[in-house]
């Protein structure tokens, strides 16, 4: 598994990413860590096209990216920071709720969705990041992003 202790300006490709989160194909949402602080924060992206297959049906003849995956990108991301942590190399992320999320302007084929996320509070295994999503600069969405950190299915005693 891809390892990283300290603040890093170095780019985490997508093969590097697919080390770090379980997320496959047409569910993994980022393209390129360009930043990050494990545990703490990161930046990156997603490059939108055409092609994607949630344009299919969101919608015909006018392609808009559905706001809720914008922000699944966000919790992706933070889910990236977290399980870089020594202490959650061996679990999941899962989303616990959200807050707040604002969606400023609609996300099409061709933009570059920018990505940042920051955590505000971790109390044991539960956290929250504030993320934003941006294109050309300009707030597409905000909002915080709660999550539960988890052992991993196989690991999980019922």
């Amino acid at each position: 598994m891809f390892k990283m202790n300290t603040a890093t300006e170095q780019i985490l490709d997508i093969n590097k990413i697919r080390e770090i989160i379980p997320h496959r194909y047409p569910f993994l949402l980022i393209d390129r860590i360009t930043h990050m602080e494990p545990g703490l924060k990161a930046k990156g992206y997603k490059n939108i096209t055409s092609n994607e297959p949630f344009f299919q049906g969101h919608f015909p003849g006018n392609p808009i990216m559905p706001g809720v995956l914008i922000v699944e990108a966000l919790a992706q991301l933070g889910c990236a920071v977290m399980l870089l942590k020594e202490e959650y190399r061996n679990m999941i992320g899962l989303f616990a709720g959200i807050e707040g999320v604002r969606f400023k302007k609609p996300v099409v084929p061709g933009d570059r969705l920018e990505l940042s996320v920051e955590l505000l509070k971790l109390k044991g295994p539960i956290g929250k990041f504030k993320g934003e999503a941006r294109v050309d600069d300009q707030l597409v969405v905000e909002g915080e992003v709660i999550f539960a950190m988890a052992p991993k299915p196989q690991d999980r005693k019922i």
